[in-house]
């Protein structure tokens, strides 16, 4: 009874479905999944396009298509919103009256987070992961920053040595068992929302897919799906999908942090939670970030990966950031290099993940790369008016 009370209260605060709570119905190649989610909130702009990306110097007969999941929303925007869907769901249902989340100091998943859980009424805990130097000092207003402070985000900074010795889960728990203490009801998400239930968001997106390919003018088949992956639902979602699915096309992943190994063990932990019955290995293709994309560690660019994205944007208008989807666009492009038969007569389905925002904690590091501005040069002949030139 209090479920479905939560449901008609959030469901009359809004029109057209946005922000509305509804029962969930997964697709039906995902039935036998287990645990299946009882709901889900409608928190992106969703069917979200696809459109062909106009590449240079692809293999032969290769297209490149783009799924635009960083437009879902603004503050909103990226692939994180599909997980938050059913994960806040969850929240709201058990009663919570907040959130908690972690990830590094530009982190999409929390800004995301904390202008969801705004929108829901609920508070936002954020910890944070930070250089030595800077745990102790203000974080400053960059990128996702400004808007998580804007909603009213409450921050706990950690350094990265002490994130490394005590880990996400633990350093959660201390803050969620602090929260209760005073009385609240927090609920904890895990780093990138990528857990089972997380995972359920890029099930669906799937299903989406599907739908569009369709109802789309012409066939559109794809042979692959190519995709950033940095905590690992996104990955997993994406290839129980095409796998359980009439698609069936193969899924390669570019990591953005940690090793093959690692997240090929972590999506098996998330298909198990799903007790999917399949192995990670023998539905996903998680490439060598130390060979492709991951340059120098996570959230680190290279120039030649900063060049990269600004050639891109110069190139097909697309902007990429540069954390996730720039990472996996390079590396996609440097393996199509150097392997172009591999690629050669495929079409291809690239995630645009998201994640605009941290752009501009790169600012310094591009602007050598985007200095082409001048003062315009005004003849002294131009004839001149005093009051002609109207400012508003």
């Amino acid at each position: 009874m209090e479920e479905e009370a939560s449901t008609k209260q959030h469901n009359s605060s809004s029109l057209y479905g946005f922000l509305s709570k509804k029962p969930y119905d997964p697709p039906s190649w995902a039935s036998h999944l287990n645990p299946i989610p009882s709901h889900i909130f409608s928190l992106g702009h969703v069917p979200t396009p696809i459109h062909k990306w106009n590449l240079p110097n692809l293999p032969n007969n290769t297209e490149v298509w783009l799924k635009r999941d960083d437009l879902s929303g603004m503050q909103l925007s990226g692939n994180k919103v599909r997980k938050l869907e059913f994960l806040l769901a969850e929240a709201v249902a058990q009663g919570a009256d907040c959130i908690i989340t972690i990830g590094g100091i530009q982190s999409n998943h929390a800004r995301a987070t904390a202008v969801a859980a705004k929108y829901l009424d609920l508070d936002c805990y954020l910890i944070l992961r930070t250089s030595k130097v800077l745990v102790d000092k203000d974080p400053g207003l960059t990128g996702n920053l400004l808007v998580e402070r804007l909603v009213g985000a409450h921050i706990d900074l950690v350094s990265k040595e002490e994130y490394a010795k005590t880990g996400s889960l633990a350093l959660t728990n201390l803050l969620k068992e602090k929260l209760i203490s005073e009385g609240r009801k927090p609920y904890v998400i895990p780093v990138g929302g990528s857990n089972s239930l997380g995972t359920w968001g890029y099930i669906e997106a799937v299903k989406e897919i599907e739908q569009q390919l369709q109802t789309g003018n012409g066939k559109a088949e794809f042979d692959d799906i190519v995709v950033a992956c940095g905590s690992g639902a996104t990955t997993a979602g994406l290839a129980i999908g095409s796998w359980l699915s009439e698609w069936k096309a193969k899924v390669h992943a570019f990591s953005v942090c940690d090793d093959p190994d690692y997240f090929y063990e972590y999506v098996q932990g998330l298909l198990d939670g799903l007790q999917a019955g399949v192995i990670s290995r023998d539905i996903v293709d998680i490439k060598n970030v130390s060979k492709f994309a991951k340059g120098l560690g996570y959230a680190m660019n290279t120039p030649e990966e900063l060049k990269f994205v600004k050639e891109v944007a110069q190139t097909t208008g697309v902007v990429l950031d540069p954390v996730y989807s720039g990472k996996a666009a390079h590396g996609m492009m440097k393996d199509m290099a150097e392997n172009p038969m591999k690629w050669a007569g495929r079409k291809i389905l690239f995630i645009h993940t998201g994640g605009l925002l941290g752009l501009f904690d790169k600012t310094a590091e591009m602007v050598s790369l985007v200095g082409n501005w001048h003062e315009m040069d005004v003849p002294e002949s131009t004839l001149r008016k005093d009051g002609s030139g109207k400012m508003f």
